[in-house]
């Protein structure tokens, strides 16, 4: 894999980020608002995120009340 490249869009709010500079022949929806972008072979050569900032606040939200929880559940009594 080449040096991936992250891209953001503002005025769109679309992050990308580009594993490989091979044309995209294809992609696949993986979860809402975001696509898998894919070679002729199939393979991975980017991925897509639509509404970008709200899917990072949300990822490392979710990830930092995981951790909280984790805490308080390892805190003694």
């Amino acid at each position: 894999m080449s040096n991936p490249k992250l891209a953001y869009f503002k005025q769109e709010d679309i992050l990308h980020l580009a594993l490989s500079d091979e044309p995209e022949m294809g992609s696949v929806e993986v979860a809402p608002d975001i696509t898998a972008e894919l070679n002729a072979m199939g393979d991975l050569i980017g991925i897509e995120i639509l509404n970008a900032s709200a899917f990072i606040r949300d990822s490392v939200l979710d990830s930092v009340q995981a951790r909280i929880l984790q805490l308080r559940v390892m805190e003694p009594a």
